[in-house]
């Protein structure tokens, strides 16, 4: 598979299983508001062929690109994928964005959240920070989600309001140190980890308010062993913090990190 082919530098990651109704809709969002940015769609096999779809979508646009792995593995790995193979590429974008393809993240952010890259290497689309919301959900929901954010903050010794934000803006060079590091989880710590590690490399990091809007089509990728995983997983990271730094420090050039 080639190297998307698109005029800005800038990539959207869109992770797919089973998004058949959402892929064309959130696609077609994209592409008019941003309409030079490439796109990478990693598709776990999905059973309603989704994978099939982006092929089509990608016929029609050529800045779309199809990344097939042959089974649903996680959240974390079909990223880590996308990273390394983005990441490979010289001179490749600058700025890569991961964000659901379930119309649950806001596209029309976007233009404002890669402005404020230019400044940072990292931006995190978050719910909790004033400006931000969720909307749809019902009030267990929005419980579990600020609590996993102060559990995990209370244990790494984070001040970042929305740490299992899964809308985010990267810096290619912080990307490309964070796969330096053993990133192992799978879920929604993958969230977690990943941020975790750029903050042990320096990195600058700011929040970006977003509202967050429940999936309306599909189904929620949400399970209990994915919450479970976030749970365990924390402490792990805590018990890692003197080994990441370490590693951090073994980087020769930290490009563009404070």
């Amino acid at each position: 598979m080639c190297m998307p082919q698109f005029k800005d530098n800038t990539i959207i990651c869109l992770p797919t299983y089973n998004e058949a109704d959402t892929l064309p809709v959130i696609v077609g969002e994209l592409t008019r508001i941003l309409p030079e940015a490439g796109i990478l769609v990693i598709d776990d096999n999905s059973p309603d062929h989704t994978g099939d779809i982006a092929e089509r979508l990608a016929e029609k646009n050529p800045g779309l690109s199809v990344l097939h792995r042959s089974c649903k593995q996680g959240l974390g790995p079909a990223y880590m994928d996308a990273f390394k193979y983005i990441t490979a590429a010289s001179p490749g974008p600058e700025y890569i964005v991961q964000m659901d393809a379930d119309l649950s993240h806001p596209c029309e952010c976007l233009p404002e959240m890669l402005n404020a890259c230019k400044t940072a290497d990292l931006i995190i689309g978050s719910r909790y920070v004033p400006g931000g919301g969720t909307e749809n959900w019902d009030l267990a929901r929005r419980c579990i989600s600020r609590f996993g954010s102060f559990y995990a903050n209370g244990l790494l010794g984070f001040r970042i309001s929305d740490l299992t934000s899964g809308f985010k803006v990267w810096r290619k060079e912080i990307l490309a140190q964070i796969l330096k590091f053993p990133v192992h989880a799978a879920g929604y710590a993958f969230q977690i980890e990943t941020t975790f590690i750029a903050s042990c490399l320096g990195a600058r990091i700011i929040e970006f308010p977003i509202l967050f809007t429940d999936r309306n089509l599909g189904r929620s990728k949400m399970t209990a062993a994915i919450a479970l995983e976030a749970f365990w997983y924390v402490p792990l990271l805590r018990l890692r913090k003197k080994r990441y730094r370490h590693i951090a420090l073994k980087i020769p050039e930290k490009n563009g990190v404070a």
